[in-house]
């Protein structure tokens, strides 16, 4: 698999990342052994950029990437992220240089390394200024504790005041099909200061996997059970899109998963789409969107599907 640089880190990295969430708990029940052969499934297709976060478990998917490649984590890059922690029974957010600093050793330790290629803070913290974390973080890749810095869910102004003294150099957002808020002014931004751009929940959580209809239904411990996007009439209204969505793919030779992820990776500013799933087969499918192009006349097609969509709200940490 061919790689691109990763904005202003010059790390080289697929266009595809592997994601973990899915190995946090959030999305259901994880078996150890099937988690590791499902990372090391990727790997063997090529996938070279595997993303995590201390907040997935608080240690448990970076223990199985830790696991995954023990010894070889030279061979990968692997991009992690911190700032969250768990108050009694309730997750916040926590971006102070004491947490980051904090969360930072404890990645070190579960992924069993002596430094992180990329750390990203997961979520804005509206308790501390944002140039306050960027100066530990800073200055823990002045240590050499990790290589790049990056943020997850920051807009536009977030990234300014993040960039204040050193321009943050990554950054991770919710992107597909069912949400698309970044396009107006954070891809630009993005953009203008060669910020890498990772893309996250390519699929719409799922939804443009192709494989749910008017029945499907969730269990309890997976976050979509209690999220409106996925009952009732949106959900009702966004599968007939979906439908609409299949049917030009296919005419194309290609699955729904293809199409939607061919299509996050035909934005100029993104680099990586990073994409998650515990099925070898769908993993296989996935790579395949990389063979697929996509003309203008392919993206005016898809805005027009998509206007008869509701658009999905993307997941916090505060519940979906």
């Amino acid at each position: 698999m061919e790689t691109v640089a990763l904005g202003r880190t010059g790390l080289q990295v697929t266009p595809i990342a592997y994601g973990t969430w899915q190995f946090g708990g959030e999305w259901g029940e994880v078996e150890e052994r099937a988690a590791i052969e499902s990372i090391s499934h990727a790997r063997d297709l090529g996938i070279n950029i595997f993303d995590t976060a201390q907040g997935y478990g608080f240690g448990a998917a970076e223990r199985l990437l830790g696991s995954a490649f023990a010894g070889a984590m030279d061979q990968v890059v692997i991009a992690t992220k911190g700032g969250l922690r768990m108050d009694g029974e309730t997750l916040v957010r926590d971006s102070s240089p004491a947490w980051i600093r904090r969360g930072v050793e404890e990645s070190l330790t579960a992924l069993g390394v002596d430094h992180i290629d990329l750390y990203q803070v997961h979520w804005p913290d509206p308790r501390t200024p944002p140039a306050e974390t960027a100066a530990a973080l800073w200055g823990m890749v002045d240590e050499g504790l990790i290589d790049h810095v990056g943020v997850s869910n920051f807009d536009t102004e977030q990234m300014r005041a993040f960039s204040a003294e050193r321009q943050v150099e990554a950054l991770q957002s919710p992107y597909h099909l069912f949400h698309r808020d970044i396009e107006v002014d954070t891809l630009p931004y993005a953009a203008e200061h060669d910020v890498g751009v990772l893309a996250y929940g390519p699929l719409a959580h799922g939804l443009l996997g192709g494989r749910f209809d008017e029945n499907t239904t969730f269990p309890a411990n997976d976050w979509r059970s209690g999220s409106p996007d996925f009952t009732g009439d949106t959900f009702r209204r966004n599968l007939q899109v979906v439908g609409e969505l299949r049917r030009f793919a296919e005419e194309r030779g290609a699955t729904i998963g293809q199409l939607a992820v061919a299509w996050v990776l035909a934005h100029p500013a993104v680099q990586v789409a990073i994409v998650g799933s515990r099925r070898r087969a769908h993993l296989e499918e996935t790579v395949g969107a990389l063979d697929i192009g996509l003309s203008k006349e392919d993206l005016a097609h898809l805005d027009k599907i998509m206007s008869g969509a509701a658009p999905l709200r993307a997941p916090a940490p505060e519940g979906a």
